[in-house]
């Protein structure tokens, strides 16, 4: 049996060190091609010298000679700079591109693995939030499966296996609730960054936390369900289920629903990417029905967690609205974790950039790469105001 060549980009981060995880599992199934960093110097040069990938890329040139001067005589070629995440996607052993990395920057390297007739494990949601419609039409122009990483929509892939898409009546993703499930506007306005990042049941990077605590997280993956699965806005719903075992449903046509449940653990949803369509026999813990008695479920509060509704409203308009929300989003999460705006600032000021912002109806890339600037900017002077009044204040 051929083994699958795998590209990680992103490999230091949460994703990323597990699907090294279970690639170091199944050595008889993955070989490991590309590992990268955006500037996690130690740890690529650790896991370069571990797991032997025939190159690394550190995209932070300033550490270049560092990671380089670990690794010579190691038989595993560095490159730096963003330009060499686009160029190393398209090696001639690699057959899947696993796209770990955080935000917007999945955007550039996730197009050129698909130029280059490279099959996506996807775990970068924003790269469709951004750029949804561009990505899908040049993966079907060019042959290329996007297999979904994130836990809900592996789970709808899943559901899905052997269905017919036209046969789907909805899509419930569900959601955890985060750390401020069932907190009012009141109790939200002091909350730390520490308090944000005690996720209930998932360990994640802190980007992707901050954004389940405040929904942005789902809103981002609704819009990803929309491009992954081609359904309407109206055929995407949200349910809160605190035990997280549930990953998702699909409800098709005659009134039947599917469910894929399981413990929360993201080495299963890589694994299954990875290795699809096969399902490969691992040792992960099971899930027990007698542990979780109860499974429950109840509605997001959109009034207070309003990033929900944002991105709703962003998957409505279409064009760059999403572009230009997750561009926002970045910055105040970033501003949030450096106490330089309030936890609710993040959402209030998300719905200014996204309102604000030029709005593209038909964009072509270069027009996303316009909107993520002026999106930022207009976020950035948003968060400095947001700093004053809290010193102000």
């Amino acid at each position: 049996m051929k083994k699958t060549g795998v590209a990680i980009l992103g490999s230091t981060g949460s994703i990323g060190t597990q699907a090294l995880e279970v690639i170091e599992a199944h050595p008889d199934h993955f070989s490991l091609q590309v590992l990268t960093a955006h500037r996690n110097a130690n740890m690529l040069i650790d896991q370069a010298l571990r797991y032997m990938p025939k190159c690394v890329v550190i995209v932070r040139e300033d550490v270049y000679e560092e990671v380089n001067d670990a690794l010579v005589g190691a038989g595993v070629q560095v490159y730096s700079g963003e330009a060499s995440l686009a160029q190393v996607v398209a090696l001639e052993d690699i057959d899947i591109v696993l796209t770990a990395l955080v935000g917007y920057a999945g955007l550039t390297p996730t197009l050129a693995a698909i130029v280059a007739k490279k099959d996506i494990a996807l775990a970068n949601k924003e790269t469709l939030v951004v750029a949804g419609e561009l990505v899908t039409r040049l993966a079907r122009e060019n042959g290329v499966n996007i297999y979904p990483v994130d836990s809900e929509h592996s789970a709808i892939f899943q559901c899905l296996l052997g269905e017919q898409l036209t046969a789907i009546e909805k899509i419930y993703l569900t959601a955890s609730g985060g750390p401020f499930r069932g907190w009012s506007k009141d109790a939200l306005q002091n909350v730390t960054p520490q308090q944000a990042l005690k996720h209930p049941n998932w360990s994640m990077g802190a980007k992707i936390t901050i954004d389940s605590a405040s929904l942005m997280n789902k809103g981002f993956e609704v819009i990803e369900a929309k491009w992954l699965f081609n359904l309407r806005p109206d055929q995407i719903d949200v349910i809160v289920h605190p035990q997280s075992i549930v990953h998702s449903l699909v409800q098709f046509q005659d009134g039947s629903i599917k469910a894929q449940m399981g413990l929360p653990d993201m080495k299963l949803p890589i694994q299954f990417a990875l290795a699809c369509p096969e399902r490969v026999k691992n040792d992960f813990p099971r899930f027990n029905f007698m542990d979780y008695p109860q499974l429950t479920f109840e509605k997001p509060d959109r009034g207070t967690f309003r990033n929900l509704d944002l991105a709703y409203e962003a998957m409505e308009l279409g064009g760059t609205a999403a572009c230009a929300l997750n561009a926002a989003n970045e910055v105040t999460v970033q501003a949030f974790l450096e106490l330089k705006i309030g936890f609710l600032q993040v959402g209030e000021i998300n719905e200014k950039v996204m309102r604000a912002s030029n709005f593209v109806q038909s964009p072509v890339y270069e027009d996303y790469l316009a909107v993520d600037k002026e999106a930022r900017n207009m976020a950035g002077l948003f968060c400095s105001v947001g700093e004053i009044k809290g010193q102000e204040g």
